[in-house]
């Protein structure tokens, strides 16, 4: 992959459109990227991500974060454009992010959905290839071969995380190549290898539970024919490997018990059977014995009571008869009765109703009150077009009312508006002046926010003056005790090395040894070895003078970085403060503030004082239309008055006439229809007591005419033969049942059986019946006896076979468990077999962590002179630790292997940037020999010395041996005058821009 060029617009502190030639950067192999914090430098790179990946490394992409330019105009589109070079294919990625921006109609804003295109460069031109965002995200990751999080690491060189990397534990390495490798697949098989032991861990114990189980209901079945010692339960488990033996064991014990109990079970059924059916026998004919006695003496007794009852037999028998002949007569007394009732009640119907008629009207007959009826109801039915008259008579006093109350109403309201239009106008002169005074006080709130926000700006630049100014001036003092510290550091260590340099044969005279030969003259003898003088120095004092003197020029130099940064911080901010002092930008800027917040809130009223003229107006011209309404309304309602008086007059003439003495229409009418109810009651009366009488005759006669034909002589007789129904049957009820008495009597008379078992002597039923009842007893305590054995050895046989079946079954997943218990301990480093105790993913991580060491080294070796060398150790952690992602450097000089925590600041950069390059070198060749042509690295460069300095850069420059350019972000100052392709960000008050220059254009 290898970027052409980069335009970015309204993107993080870049307001104005820049654009990026890297083609001219990598020519010279190394460029340098620099410029003041908080410049962008860190924005280009994010900017390369984002439009690569549609977002930006690490924490910058945090929820809420905006990558909008703070800097840029309103309608400026935030906008990022990168061109490059990947699997052969030129291509242009261009990103928008979704952004807010001006309604291009009325007020405010509108949201703007992200967008992307993506094109390609052919023979032909640019071609479109997309606007998917999904689809341009998927095509990017197979043309790079990695995601976004291995192009931040390979990528865009972070020297600060791999210098945490060297000092971490096996976890967080793990976590960091696992990220790099996307080894997500090893885990996920470990994943998998321990839900797969977990399930089938559940399925043998689930089987040995089944077993138990089935086991329990063994016992439960065997009841108390099984020997309880051999129960299996208390000492098995599920799980244990001897539960299917005892189990076995302890069913056939229950089964053989269960059968010898069903055979003594049998055997003592057949016997009690024998002695029941016998004494069942002796019942029976005990029973029947006692029926035939019992039968005999009651026939007898009944006998006696039949002949006592003979007399009354014979007068059942006359009632019975006289009940017939009546019967023939009872349908004309009722008709009679009934007669002579509604007679008797028609006749006192008739005087209450001639009681309450008027006294000329109470000896009238039936045709006269029928006249008087009708004449009453013509005068009755008359009264309706009085009663219409009288209720609009009613109405027009209700319209009068309401026309006086609406009169009321509309003079008030005359009268208001009268006085409100008088008012008018000294009211609009008032609500005019209000608003033209907002409005002068909105014109200079306008003018003094122009002027108050730069007076803030400087106010602001002129306290970053003044605070960069006394860190300037704590700095220099700082640095010259730092300076004096240096060298006197240095003349102690250098006077400590010729102190050693003169004590060194003695030094050389320690390592020798008799018979061998010295490695300075070659001699084997050794007659006058030198000894250390008073005061010799080893080479531990030398090392740490050398190392004190090393620290003492980090923190120099550390002081000197920070002094030219606050040198150059002050001179931007008294650029942009200008020759004023802080007490007077600040007295400024207060004043103006004070004026601008009296002129805004007077302006605030500006609104408000507007829309109350218009409201007045609107009530003006309201009023105004009222009035004349008013005066239109009121003539109308005079000639409706007049109206309502004459048709009021004329109905109270006709209703005079219809009343006559009653105070109401309604109580006239009232009046009549009582005397038409008098009337009529009175009529009808009188037809229905003539209609009575006639039916009472006719009745009399029927009665004497029925009477004669019964055979009876007097109407009184045929009256007393007539009994009740109920009576009737009872009598009936008893002739018959003396008939069929006698009929039964003779049956039994004439049984043989029954005398013959009376000569007998008296039967005992109830003793054989106990006896039969004790033998039943015992007959179904020996049957259910033999039942529930046999229905033991039934259900024993049914669950050994079910135990059986279980047992069969489990054998296969106590096999599958063993296996797949036994990978996944080697795949997660707990099986014993599993010596270095390391997971699968880590040692998958470990084969990459060695190729990245061996990387590495190739490198390191040329940064550090020949001296370290990374090495991977699998070594097992102590204590109950894991191993397989250790990480150690040999020392050459000392021949030693110890861990990269004890690095130096100088030699942790070393490692660290090494270590870099050879984890980008490994990825790439694992993201399928995709080439990296374009490298960032990110700071680390301060902590070199001049020496260490030129090597790292001979390293970074045989990059372009793989054909790289390499890009370094870095403030330390000597750089730019070593690197001559340069890219800076120039940060200013509008938004920072980007210049390419070159080391002669910067001298």
């Amino acid at each position: 992959m290898r970027l052409h060029r980069l335009a970015v617009t309204a993107f993080g502190p870049f307001a104005d459109p820049q654009e990026i030639d890297f083609d001219a950067l990598s020519g010279a192999g190394i460029f340098l990227l620099h410029g003041p914090t908080g410049a962008g430098k860190t924005s280009v790179l994010d900017a390369v991500c984002y439009a690569l990946y549609g977002s930006v490394p690490g924490a910058r992409q945090a929820p809420g974060t905006s990558l909008r330019s703070d800097h840029a105009a309103a309608g400026t589109p935030t906008e990022v454009t990168l061109e490059l070079t990947a699997g052969g294919r030129r291509l242009e990625i261009t990103r928008r992010p979704e952004q807010e921006r001006p309604k291009k109609r009325g007020t405010g804003t509108t949201k703007d959905k992200a967008q992307s295109w993506l094109r390609e460069h052919t023979g032909e031109g640019w071609e479109a290839l997309s606007r998917s965002h999904q689809e341009i995200g998927e095509e990017v990751e197979q043309l790079l071969g990695m995601s976004r999080e291995q192009f931040c690491q390979v990528v865009l060189l972070p020297q600060g995380e791999f210098a945490r990397f060297l000092r971490a534990d096996e976890a967080a390495r793990g976590r960091l190549l696992g990220r790099l490798f996307d080894t997500r697949r090893f885990a996920a098989v470990e994943t998998l290898l321990g839900e797969r032991r977990r399930a089938a861990e559940a399925r043998v114990r689930a089987g040995d539970e089944k077993v138990l189980h089935t086991a329990q209901r063994l016992a439960q079945a065997a009841g108390d024919s099984a020997d309880l010692r051999a129960w299996p339960l208390p000492g098995h488990q599920p799980g244990d490997p001897g539960l299917a033996g005892a189990v076995r064991a302890w069913a056939a014990v229950a089964r053989c018990s269960a059968r010898e109990r069903l055979d003594v079970a049998e055997y003592a059924l057949a016997a009690v059977e024998s002695r029941h059916a016998a004494a069942r026998l002796a019942a029976e004919d005990a029973r029947e014995l006692d029926r035939l006695q019992r039968r005999h003496a009651e026939t007898a007794r009944r006998a006696a009571l039949l002949a006592e009852a003979g007399p009354e037999r014979e007068r059942v028998r006359g009632l019975l008869d006289g009940a017939r002949r009546g019967a023939l007569v009872a349908p004309a007394l009722e008709l009679r009765g009934a007669a002579s009732s509604a007679h008797l009640a028609a006749a006192h119907a008739e005087t209450a109703a001639r009681a309450e008629l008027p006294p000329p009207l109470r000896e009238a007959g039936a045709e006269q009150l029928a006249t008087v009826e009708q004449r009453l109801r013509e005068e009755l039915g008359a009264l309706g077009a009085a009663h219409r008259a009288e209720q609009r008579c009613a109405g027009i006093g209700r319209e009068r009312a309401d026309l006086e109350r609406e009169s009321r109403a509309a003079e008030e309201q005359h009268q208001e508006s009268a006085e409100w239009l008088e008012r008018w106008q000294e009211t609009r002169t008032a609500l005019q002046e209000r608003v033209d005074a907002a409005q002068q006080a909105a014109t200079l709130a306008e003018q003094l926010a122009g002027r108050l926000e730069p007076a803030r700006m400087n106010l602001n630049a002129a306290r970053r003056r003044d605070e960069f100014a006394a860190d300037a001036e704590r700095a220099e003092g700082e640095l010259l005790d730092l300076r004096e510290e240096s060298a006197a550091a240095r003349e102690s260590w250098l006077e400590l090395k010729e102190a050693r340099l003169r004590g060194i044969a003695a030094e050389l005279a320690e390592a020798l040894v008799a018979g061998e030969a010295c490695t300075v003259c070659g001699s084997a003898e050794h007659p006058a070895p030198a000894r250390p003088a008073p005061g010799h120095v080893d080479r531990a004092a030398e090392d740490a003078a050398h190392a004190a003197f090393e620290e003492a020029e980090q923190a120099r130099a550390a002081v000197e970085r920070r002094l030219a940064a606050a040198r150059e911080a002050r001179a931007e901010a008294a650029s942009a403060a200008g020759d004023a002092t802080t007490a007077e930008l600040l007295a400024l800027t207060a004043d103006l503030s004070a004026r601008h917040a009296a002129a805004h809130a007077a302006a605030a009223g500006l609104h408000a004082a507007r829309e109350q003229l218009a409201r007045a107006e609107r009530e003006h011209s309201a009023r105004s239309a009222d009035r004349l309404d008013a005066e239109t309304r009121a003539a109308a309602r005079a000639s409706r008055r007049e109206a309502l008086d004459r048709e009021q007059a004329s109905l109270e003439a006709e209703l005079a006439l219809v009343r006559r003495d009653a105070p109401t229409v309604a109580a006239r009418a009232r009046t009549l229809e009582d005397r038409v109810r008098i009337v009529a009651g009175a009529a009808a009366c009188l037809r229905r007591a003539e209609t009575a009488a006639a039916r009472l005759k006719e009745a009399d006669d029927q009665l004497a005419d029925a009477a004669f034909k019964a055979g009876f002589d007097t109407i009184e007789a045929a009256a007393d033969a007539v009994l009740p129904e109920y009576e009737r049957t009872a009598l009936q009820h008893r002739s018959d049942a003396w008939q069929a008495e006698e009929a039964l009597l003779a049956d039994r008379l004439g049984e043989s059986g029954t005398a013959e078992a009376a000569a007998l002597p008296p039967a005992a039923p109830d003793a054989a019946e106990a006896y039969a009842v004790r033998a039943a007893a015992k007959l179904r305590t020996a049957g259910s006896a033999c039942d529930a054995a046999r229905v033991r050895c039934t259900e024993l046989d049914r669950l050994s076979r079910q135990m059986e079946q279980e047992l069969r079954a489990l054998g296969p997943l106590r096999e599958a468990y063993d296996r797949v218990a036994r990978l996944a301990g080697l795949t997660a480093g707990t099986s014993a077999d599993n010596e270095r105790r390391m997971r699968l993913e880590a040692y998958v991580l470990a084969a990459r962590l060695e190729q990245v060491a061996a990387a590495a080294t190739v490198r390191l070796l040329r940064m550090s002179g020949g001296r370290y060398t990374l090495v991977h150790s699998d070594a097992r952690a102590g204590g109950r630790g894991r191993s397989g992602l250790g990480l150690h450097v040999v020392d050459a000089w000392t021949g030693s292997e110890r861990d990269t925590a004890t690095l130096s600041g100088g030699e942790t950069f070393f490692a660290s940037l090494a270590l870099a390059l050879g984890l980008a070198d490994v990825v790439t060749d694992e993201a399928g020999g995709t080439r990296l042509d374009t490298l960032f690295i990110d700071e680390g460069f301060g902590s070199l010395d001049d020496q260490a300095l030129d090597e790292v850069l001979d390293v970074l420059d045989s990059l372009r041996e793989r054909d790289r350019s390499v890009g370094i972000v870095s403030h330390v100052a000597d750089l730019r005058t070593r690197v001559q392709a340069q890219l800076e960000i120039v940060k200013q008050r509008g938004g920072s821009v980007v210049r390419h220059r070159t080391a002669a254009l910067t001298d």
